[in-house]
């Protein structure tokens, strides 16, 4: 008796992997996917605001770049942000996945504070800012190593545990600012604010005095060390080699242990350098909110720079330049947050979206209208 025959069907389409799309076609698939945002955004602004959508984006160009001032804070936020993203970045690129670069750098901003607040003008201010800079890293590369040693040693999950301790660090800062200031406020008001001691010194540019230039320089040069770092040298390779398979790695005589916390420590090191910044050349003073949510916005830049440390000048720019812009709509045309919080959504989809369609294309099958035999 033969077997009955299954009629199966064909799907209508099927996705496949892209290879060695030329840079121009990227280029080109970006900019339309900007494009197509824009016009997306413009729609839903008329609808739901009845304003000119024209007006709106100038406001929000107007917002980054109406000022010097606007510019060099621009500029400053970028690099923050910047920042972090190289912290993330050789831990993500190994599979290690830490989510806690927020907690390392209030770790590192805790520390810069601390040696504000109990050396404060018992030392000349060159020296004060060369401790806290070392205090800033050691703090920063602690609070990585507990969940890199855990990790390496009985395998745990790393992303709890680097999570965990970004709520470990933030009550820290809370109970040192409760100590530190009697009176119950809970803010910690600027620290040497009367002598500047341990503030890093802001240079003249164009005959104005910018706080910000230090904070630009040196994150400029992070990112510089950090694509040689990656690209050129043995230990990227490593960490290149570990994140591919660590069966390889292993194979090829790399001691992963070795590998995963001496990247993992890198990571907190810089991360501990950004507290610094933010402490010693921003606000100088510490609070629990100082990350301001970049340490999980840079695993976005992270991710979407494909950890280039180049490219991620380009994408810590344009995320900050959204966000500085949809605060400018919110206030120029008294509108809610959450408005202009839909508009950079948006823009932010279309650019992740986008990078499905560079790295795979949508085959459709052809329709014979035969049957298959199963």
């Amino acid at each position: 008796m033969s077997s009955p025959t299954k009629k199966t069907r064909e799907p209508l389409f099927h996705v496949v992997a892209r290879k060695n799309l030329p840079l121009w076609k990227q280029i080109v698939f970006r900019i339309a996917a900007i494009l197509l945002a824009l016009a997306f955004s413009s729609l839903l602004i008329v609808i739901m605001t009845g304003l000119n959508p024209i007006e709106v984006y100038k406001t929000m160009f107007s917002s980054s770049f109406g000022s010097t001032r606007k510019i060099w804070t621009m500029l400053e936020k970028t690099a923050i942000l910047l920042c972090i993203s190289l912290a993330v970045t050789p831990a993500f690129k190994m599979r290690f996945w830490n989510l806690g670069a927020e907690g390392q750098v209030l770790a590192g901003g805790l520390a810069c504070a601390a040696c504000m607040f109990y050396i404060q003008n018992s030392l000349p201010s060159w020296l004060l800012i060369l401790i806290m800079l070392v205090c800033s890293v050691a703090a920063g590369m602690l609070w990585s190593f507990l969940p890199a040693f855990f990790k390496s040693r009985w395998g745990t999950n790393e992303t709890l545990f680097t999570l965990m301790m970004n709520y470990i660090a933030m009550q820290l800062v809370t109970f040192t600012i409760a100590k530190w200031v009697p009176t119950g406020s809970g803010t910690l008001n600027i620290l040497n604010a009367d002598t500047r001691c341990g503030w890093l010194p802001a240079v003249n540019i164009a005959g104005t005095d910018q706080k910000y230039f230090i904070n630009v320089l040196v994150v400029f040069i992070l990112t510089i060390l950090m694509y040689v770092y990656l690209k050129f040298t043995k230990q990227g390779y490593e960490i290149a080699v570990v994140g591919e398979s660590v069966n390889t790695a292993n194979y090829v005589g790399i001691n992963v242990k070795k590998v995963i916390i001496r990247t993992v420590l890198i990571s907190g090191a810089i991360c501990g350098i950004t507290g610094f910044l933010l402490v010693a050349g921003d606000g100088h003073t510490v609070s629990t909110g100082i990350a301001s949510g970049n340490g999980f916005t840079a695993i976005l830049v992270s991710w979407l720079s494909k950890f280039n440390p180049l490219i991620m000048i380009l994408s810590s720019f344009l995320i900050v330049f959204m966000q500085r812009g949809a605060s400018g709509i919110a206030s120029t045309f008294n509108m809610d947050n959450s408005i202009a919080d839909i508009i950079t959504a948006i823009i932010l989809f279309f650019i992740i979206g986008v990078e499905f369609f560079i790295n795979y294309q949508i085959v459709w099958t052809a329709r014979t209208g035969k049957e298959a035999e199963g």
